[in-house]
């Protein structure tokens, strides 16, 4: 059983290692990350937009109970 797994391990293989061209794949994969970069600038710019929405109802909300403690006195 060890002797198979010897020879196998250190025969020659049939099977080119890289059947694919590097480069290619390299240019694909640069363009994934530009595409990314560009929806994660997006989603940043849209969470910076809720959060100051979000901040701007809160102060509001605070202003109306006081308004409102204050007609109450």
């Amino acid at each position: 059983m060890i002797s198979k797994f010897i020879q196998w391990f250190f025969s020659p293989s049939e099977v080119p290692i890289a059947d694919v061209d590097v480069y290619s794949k390299l240019i694909e994969l640069q363009e994934r990350i530009e595409a990314l970069e560009a929806e994660n600038v997006e989603n940043s710019i849209c969470f910076y937009e809720l959060s100051s929405s979000i901040d701007a109802v809160d102060a509001r909300i605070d202003i109306i109970t006081v308004e409102g403690f204050k007609n109450d006195v």
